[in-house]
């Protein structure tokens, strides 16, 4: 158990270069990297204590009911949607398991991103803002059409994307299959 030997006797010697180095190699990253991981766990701790102070028992529904959501509704949904679209596109080897299929994240990342948008707008998305109107002075009207318009942005902008690549991907193998159909036709 324990380190490997190359990593223990790493320790063993003082490394070079200061305090900072000597920092480094005992906790692995700079220290720069432990003050803002400190950071973020006082941040979340600071939200955690003002969430809980309004209203517990309400928010411990809202994270159980959220994860249940996540793991019994949407993480098999996603999961099979993501195996589907695996199956209909085609792998860029022989057809075996585990062969990749780099277009499939050409849809992972624009559906991921318009999901996370819905999730954060669902309530103005689907018209249930509540107050928006009077805390924000701004109208509601219009989010259903503009995470529209964005989904469909990201999307073209992730074909297009997917588009190049190819293009770029295959352009040696039509460059070979120019070359033979001129060798063909010189030794005609």
């Amino acid at each position: 158990m324990g380190h490997p030997p190359h990593l223990r006797r790493a320790r063993m010697t003082r490394p070079a270069g200061g305090p900072a180095a000597a920092f480094r190699g005992r906790y692995g990253a700079s220290p720069l990297h432990l003050l803002l991981t400190l950071a973020s766990f006082a941040l979340a701790g600071y939200a955690g204590i003002r969430m809980l102070a309004g209203d517990p028992t309400g928010v411990a529904i809202w994270f159980v009911g959220a994860a249940l959501l996540h793991d019994l509704v949407l993480l098999p949904l996603y999961s099979v949607t993501d195996r589907a679209v695996q199956l209909l596109l085609p792998a860029d080897r022989a057809p075996q398991e585990g062969t990749p299929r780099p277009g499939v994240n050409h849809l992972r990342v624009p559906g991921f991103v318009s999901g996370v948008l819905f999730l954060v707008y669902w309530p103005l998305i689907l018209r249930q803002g509540g107050h928006y109107t009077a805390y924000t002075a701004l109208s509601a009207d219009g989010f259903l059409a503009r995470w529209l318009l964005v989904t469909a942005g990201l999307f073209l902008v992730s074909a297009i994307v997917w588009i190049v690549r190819t293009w770029l991907r295959l352009r040696p193998e039509r460059a070979a299959a120019r070359a033979q159909t001129h060798a063909r036709k010189a030794t005609k």
